[in-house]
């Protein structure tokens, strides 16, 4: 059995003036260069979530470059196939939404003389009627109201809806160059992990019985993949069930027919931290106005109960597990990532406290700080010398 390596002991004036000075140093040469080192952060990790695909597919006996050009190869096709679906579907329906609460405010009845947002307000003052609630007025005002929206062309502003999400696409599509310029970096970065495991193993070996480095910061990452999943899992079937719920009670007339694609919807978007959950919500949202104006209020009401729970029990405790970390790391790496880097800040702040976890286990086991209190003699040997006698009293 190979004898355990020896740990490295950091002495007491590296600690208290050294490394201060390093963490410093590093911090400002980081932030003149934050978005090159997010870069090749991003890229790292996406080359070790990777890299077990890339071993898998090795075991057919192929060189690992074609490995890894064929993983990545069909990572991009499934990447850029699911942002154009999702953009195309988003600003398809977006659009019909858009019509649809144009005609809702706009086209008369040829019988009644009125639209259906006149009709719906009468229908509501009635419903006030026969359920005791007589003193409550908002007929008149009701109709103020449609009559100020329809004098104010309710289809310019949903057209500046539609004109946002086509900018939005466009956006998409920069994104996608962007992701290029990182996808050749990962790739370089992959071709070159073998050798860099090598050089950390050399350096640093794994104890027996343990795993080394890399390979314990890809579980990392994994785990926090399996954690996201089930996340995604959790909310998107608790939308799902909540509209189907609405639907079937009435509230939300139609939701059981849709309770499906908007669960998926919500599920899709939640791996996007803070933005998603508002963005799954926004779909129920416009159709559930469309059908009827009180019907949003419940589902406004549902996707607000779903984003606290989501919020304070279930991304702190599932990510907690998965990642081994406590929840309140959790929440304090979303926010510290969104506020350093804004939205994708927050995207990578998890998967870097999976693989920071990793490190510092790793390195824990083999760096130790040198005591500052230690039992025993002193490393220098003082002698003390006797105290003088008191001087005599002076004689008389």
């Amino acid at each position: 059995m190979p004898a355990r390596a020896a740990k490295i002991e950091i002495p007491r004036w590296i600690q208290l003036v050294g490394l201060p000075i390093l963490l410093l140093l590093l911090w400002v040469v980081a932030s003149a260069v934050r978005h090159v080192v997010f870069l090749f952060l991003v890229a790292f990790l996406l080359a070790l979530l990777l890299s077990p695909l890339v071993r898998t597919v090795q075991r057919v006996r192929l060189p690992r470059g074609f490995a890894v050009a064929l993983v990545y190869l069909v990572f991009a096709v499934v990447l850029i196939a699911a942002i154009g679906a999702l953009g195309t579907v988003l600003v398809s329906e977006t659009k019909t939404a858009a019509k649809r609460v144009d005609s809702y405010f706009t086209d008369v009845n040829g019988q009644t003389h009125e639209v259906d947002a006149d009709r719906d307000v009468d229908r509501l003052q009635e419903w006030l009627n026969t359920h005791g609630l007589r003193t409550i007025h908002v007929q008149k005002r009701g109709h103020q109201l449609v009559r100020d929206i329809r004098k104010h062309d309710v289809g310019k502003y949903t057209n500046k809806v539609v004109n946002f999400l086509e900018g939005a696409a466009i956006s998409i599509g920069k994104l996608l160059f962007s992701l290029i310029v990182l996808i050749v970096v990962s790739v370089y970065m992959l071709l070159d992990l073998p050798r860099l495991a090598r050089t950390f193993d050399k350096r640093f070996p794994p104890h027996p019985g343990s795993a080394s480095l890399l390979v314990r910061m890809e579980h990392s990452l994994v785990s926090y993949v399996k954690g996201q999943a089930l996340v995604s899992l959790i909310i998107g079937t608790s939308a799902g069930v909540g509209i189907w719920v609405l639907g079937a009670i009435g509230a939300l007339p139609g939701g059981e027919k849709y309770a499906l694609v908007f669960g998926a919807w919500v599920a899709i978007t939640e791996l996007i931290p803070y933005l998603g959950p508002w963005l799954g919500a926004i779909p129920p949202f416009i159709y559930a106005f469309v059908v009827h104006p009180l019907s949003a209020l419940w589902v406004f009401l549902l996707f607000l109960g779903i984003h606290q729970i989501e919020g304070h029990i279930v991304v702190p405790n599932v990510m907690g597990s998965a990642l081994r970390l406590h929840p309140l790391l959790v929440i304090f790496g979303l926010l510290a990532g969104g506020e350093i880097y804004g939205l994708p800040g927050a995207l990578v702040a998890l998967p870097l406290l999976a693989a920071g976890r990793a490190a510092w286990e790793f390195f824990g086991e083999r760096v130790e700080l040198e005591p500052w209190e230690k039992s025993g003699a002193p490393p220098v040997e003082v002698e003390l010398e006797e105290a003088p006698p008191p001087p005599a009293a002076a004689q008389r």
